[in-house]
């Protein structure tokens, strides 16, 4: 796979946000010309900063609700590959800023197939929604890539609405085009460089850090804990054979997820995570606090029989290299070196 990576011009949006930094760092290994297109990072530290990403790659700074800056970025790269990232992805946040929550995941994404429209040349594109995209009943079964769309929190219904807004542009104007278009749904996604607010392992890093407990807001929330690596090489995967393939069944949804025995709880994730940073944790009841999912899975059968693609890290190699990543960064390690450490140690995508 590494081989067909190289030279190859792909666009990354949200470059510069937690995923999309350790996508950008793998695709300069592999080869690639990386382009990217984002907002300026919005943490401190910032991983794109830490891994000194903006000297060996095609940096643009643009905002993804700006129709013509998205269109002039498209016809000036000339993508062969788009991994469409750029979102507001908190669920937490959501509920403080829903406008603007729909308008960077929804209205962003259809400034985005709107400017695919203008390319005459093969281009593979993925679009990242994420696991929330389903209408959650608590089930106990994991969700299907044909389940029922949804969402709670305006979050998970705008990217569920994502969704729907790929579909009817795949339908109405990408039909018999050389344009091919996926969309990605991935679980619970932790890994070293994670700075974002209101999510539990940068919260744990940052109690552990100032010697404070970790403080636990839903400790029996299940979700589908998986390294940051996982679902990128189900992009990649996918990315590469659409591309190469044009096989109208990867022109659809994919989940990618880890392993049903570890799809764990909260309160598994901290335990995890205290084992290899040893503190102590604390329950932490917020009156009044926005509702989350209190159980969610996904099927990973689709992606494992159409792709090929399965997850290699189970939970506690997941934690393990997670929680390294800060401890060796945090002992002045190179965040950079340290990444690619990893990269090298999870194998080729």
């Amino acid at each position: 796979m590494s081989a067909f990576w190289r030279g190859k011009r792909v666009l990354v949006t949200g470059h510069t946000g937690f995923k999309g930094a350790w996508l950008s760092l793998w695709l300069t290994r592999l080869g690639a010309e990386v382009h990217g297109f984002a907002l300026p990072p919005g943490t401190t530290p910032a991983l794109f900063d830490q891994l000194g990403l903006a000297a060996v790659m095609d940096h643009r700074l643009g905002d993804i609700r700006d129709a013509g800056a998205v269109r002039s970025a498209v016809e000036a790269v000339q993508p062969d590959v788009v991994l469409h990232l750029a979102a507001q992805s908190l669920v937490r946040r959501s509920y403080r800023e829903p406008v603007e929550t729909w308008a960077v995941n929804v209205q962003g994404t259809v400034h985005l197939l709107d400017a695919l429209r203008t390319l005459e040349r093969t281009c593979a594109v993925v679009i990242v929604t994420t696991d929330k995209v389903y209408q959650n009943r608590e089930w106990s079964h994991a969700y299907r890539e044909g389940d029922r769309l949804g969402g709670h929190d305006p979050y998970s219904a705008s990217k569920a609405a994502t969704e729907l807004a790929v579909s009817s542009y795949r339908s109405a104007f990408f039909e018999g085009s050389p344009v091919r278009i996926a969309s990605a749904r991935a679980g619970n996604v932790i890994g070293g460089g994670d700075w974002a607010e209101d999510r539990i392992v940068p919260d744990i890093v940052r109690a552990l850090g100032r010697g404070e407990p970790v403080a636990i807001r839903n400790p029996a929330a299940v979700r589908p804990w998986q390294h940051v690596l996982e679902p990128l090489s189900g992009y990649l995967s996918l990315a590469r054979q659409l591309f190469e393939t044009g096989d109208p069944a990867l022109t659809s949804a994919f989940n990618f997820g880890p392993e049903p025995g570890d799809v764990r709880t909260v309160s598994d994730l901290v335990d995890a995570a205290l084992s290899r940073w040893p503190g102590q944790r604390e329950a932490s009841a917020e009156a009044g606090a926005p509702h989350e999912a209190g159980l969610l899975g996904l099927t990973i059968d689709r992606a494992a029989a159409v792709l090929d693609w399965y997850p290699r890290w189970r939970f506690d190699d997941t934690v393990a290299a997670t929680i390294d990543w800060y401890r060796q960064v945090e002992g002045g390690a190179d965040p950079r070196t340290v990444s690619l450490d990893q990269i090298e140690m999870y194998g080729t995508p």
